[in-house]
């Protein structure tokens, strides 16, 4: 089982968790969709090269997102990854991904 986390403008928050969802992850036994949310602010640079959905290349940006963590069976994980890179609005949306240890 894995944990993932991901940030995302609040736009795109329910289409980046249908997203996941509709591929299996977000479930925990006998429910599904399962997910935590919080909201936060996060910020970036574009630099040259980059194709930004928000924001100025060379300027910083700040941008109130969401962090959202579910989990994700092993054999889904890469479907996982997929749909959330198809669905998130940004070039290089940040992610995280934890293998969890049954105890």
């Amino acid at each position: 089982m894995y944990k993932m986390c991901y940030f995302v403008p609040e736009s795109h928050l329910e289409t980046t968790k249908s997203a996941l969802f509709e591929v299996g992850a977000g479930r925990i036994g006998d429910y599904d969709c399962c997910a935590w949310q919080c909201k936060g602010q996060g910020q970036f640079r574009p630099l040259a090269g980059s194709k930004p959905f928000l924001g100025q290349t060379g300027e910083i940006e700040r941008v109130d997102e969401f962090r959202v963590e579910l989990v994700c069976k092993d054999d889904l994980i890469q479907a996982a990854l997929q749909a959330l890179k198809q669905a998130h609005p940004y070039e290089e949306p940040a992610y995280e991904v934890f293998r969890m240890e049954a105890l």
